[in-house]
């Protein structure tokens, strides 16, 4: 109902003028004034102020939408179906572009997980295992990844994963899946920071850590003060340099292995000779599959990209389809090298004093080995942007999980404030800030409590590739039974529902095997009880974590289990015409050259 005129008039200045004894407001005369635009810092101050049309106070008069958590007869009981109106308009700014998003993907899945856990897990499993653990990983990925994208196509709103699970499954456990997976990203970044300045020390280690600490903070906060515009850039940056980093060390180690220096000559694969393919057997394989889960960990953040993306249904099929070739190029290929040119029992391997030592990269180790002076550095300076690259991931995905929790009523509703430019200002603010804990990097004792700190949310990427792909099919259950079928879906996942029971399963096979490696660790007998029982907490923490806080929501609330029947799926939706889009989409094809035709299909 549009407000009174009277009231819209009051707010236009008059000419005294044109006032006159019983003159009403229709016959007075505005006075058109030709206002300067607001300067630089007026723009800049306004553009912190609250955005509108956002979702984090109800305009509601009579205060019916005013709480997605209401009591009844002194009950409380969860308003699921506010809080999906909530996230559907969260007024984040849409303004990430499809080459922001292949590159999202691209940053998340490489990083100190392949330069520097890799050889950790070479030294565990032996260069078979490795090869094995993450081709299986990459399958899991895959199905996971297609399953993410069908659900972010149509229905790209703020929080995606813990959005779908409070949605599809249980708002308790979205809650649960929501704050395990904010968590991670919290304590993710001071790591990172740490991590980088611990990186400077290859070149010098006297320099102090904290002068690196600040200016690494101080980058990151300025790139997500950019917003999702400047998040992207960065990370497009970034993923350059590690694709070409990647790419090179590829045909590096192509000619290093055929015997391309003068000291050293042919390889080829004698390491998996001798000293052999595997090591500690069956253990050591599930050891190298979990580090190979958590490697991979990142690539569902285009899944979050996705609520700010100017055209998803474009640009996340094609970032989605690249994802089968980063994983064979650049983890397959790469690894397969590594373990031609670093046997497993090389000392070096273990000798990391951190997860970002670049003394323990298997990359730096095999350009050692060749006798190549230079690119030990500049693979460390590689390794520098991957873990910067990472800090500002985290970045991006705490705020945009507690913005949408604060959306779904599952977290306090400040942190849902989003400002004019689109920022989820509050809770940048909050994800930040616990990047002062980075100041720890020169205190002994920093890596044991950042160690158990990471712990309670340790099992968050496995337990959300779960999530997902149980919302993937609890979602295309629903859709079937409102009479929809599969064809009219924008997109659609390549390996359908199939794909993600091989999702589910392979992530429950991880947490298994982390399960088994907690419990009894390679070399356990020569570990004392304390030892092992620090072990276990250390990578099983995180899954009476996710239950203690899906228990306590569920008590609280008295949520349930959300049946077909009563799942929205209208809410949040794009619509599509899909057969109008496929037309016009075929005609478009008509004028692509040969090779554009085949590039579309494969990428």
């Amino acid at each position: 109902m549009s407000s009174h005129p009277n009231l819209e008039l009051n707010n236009l200045k008059m000419k005294e003028e044109s006032l006159a004894h019983g003159s009403s407001f229709s016959m007075r005369e505005p006075e058109y004034l030709d206002e300067a635009p607001p300067r630089y810092w007026g723009r800049f101050v306004d553009g912190f102020k609250r955005d509108p049309d956002s979702s984090l106070f109800s305009a509601d008069p009579l205060g019916r939408l005013e709480s997605g958590s209401r009591t009844h007869n002194g009950a409380h009981y969860y308003d699921l179906q506010q809080a999906n109106i909530n996230t559907a308009h969260s007024g984040l700014a849409r303004k990430l572009k499809g080459r922001h998003l292949q590159m999202i993907a691209i940053g998340g899945s490489i990083g100190t997980g392949l330069f520097v856990a890799s050889g950790k897990a070479l030294a565990v499993g032996g260069p078979a295992s490795l090869l094995l653990a993450f081709s299986i990983v990459g399958t899991m990925l895959f199905c996971t990844c297609q399953a993410l994208g069908e659900l972010a196509v149509i229905y790209p709103i703020a929080g995606s994963f813990a959005t779908w699970a409070t949605r599809f499954l249980d708002p308790s456990w979205g809650f649960a899946v929501g704050w395990n997976y904010a968590m991670q990203w919290l304590i993710i970044l001071p790591l990172e920071i740490i991590a980088a300045s611990l990186t400077i020390s290859y070149w010098d280690e006297n320099l102090t850590r904290a002068i690196f600490v600040s200016v690494f903070l101080f980058v990151i906060i300025c790139i997500n003060m950019f917003g999702v515009k400047g998040y992207g850039e960065a990370e497009f940056i970034f993923s350059i340099v590690k694709v070409v980093a990647v790419i090179g060390f590829i045909l590096l180690g192509v000619v290093l292995n055929c015997g391309g220096t003068p000291e050293g000559g042919y390889i080829g694969g004698k390491y998996w000779q001798d000293p052999g393919a595997f090591h500690h057997g069956f253990k050591g394989l599930c050891s190298v599959f979990v580090t190979a889960a958590f490697a991979f960990g990142g690539t569902e953040l285009i899944g979050l990209a996705a609520a700010e993306t100017a055209n998803p249904r474009k640009s996340l099929p094609t970032a989605l389809k690249q994802v089968f070739w980063r994983i064979t190029l650049f983890y397959i290929v790469a690894l397969t090298l590594v373990g031609l040119l670093v046997p497993y029992t090389n000392p070096k391997l273990t000798g990391g004093t951190n997860d970002a030592d670049a003394k323990a990269s298997p990359f730096v180790i095999a350009i050692e080995e060749a006798g190549i002076q230079i690119l030990p550095s500049v693979m460390n300076a590689v390794i520098l942007v991957a873990v910067l690259s990472v800090g500002n991931s985290a970045v991006f995905g705490a705020s945009r999980t507690l913005a949408a929790l604060a959306n779904l009523h599952q977290a306090p509703r400040i942190l849902g404030y989003v400002d004019r430019k689109g920022r989820p200002l509050v809770a940048i603010g909050v994800a930040t800030g616990m990047g002062l804990l980075a100041f720890l990097a020169d205190l002994p004792s920093q890596g044991v409590i950042l160690d158990w700190l990471l712990a309670i949310s340790g099992l968050s990427t496995i337990i959300t590739w779960g999530t997902i792909c149980v919302c993937h099919i609890r979602f295309r259950r629903a859709w079937a039974r409102r009479g929809h079928s599969a064809d009219e879906l924008p997109f659609k996942s390549q390996v359908g529902i199939t794909g993600s029971y091989i999702g589910i399963t392979l992530n429950v096979l991880v947490l298994v095997a982390q399960f088994w490696i907690a419990v009894s660790p390679i070399g356990y007998e020569n570990k004392t009880s304390s030892d092992v029982a620090q072990n276990f907490f250390l990578k099983w923490m995180g899954c009476p974590t996710v239950l203690v806080l899906y228990g306590s929501h569920k008590l609280y609330y008295r949520t349930s289990y959300v049946t077909l029947k009563e799942m929205d799926i209208d809410t949040g939706r794009r619509d599509f015409n899909v057969p109008i889009l496929l037309a016009q989409e075929r005609e478009e094809k008509k004028t692509w050259p040969l090779w554009k035709k085949f590039y579309k299909i494969i990428c």
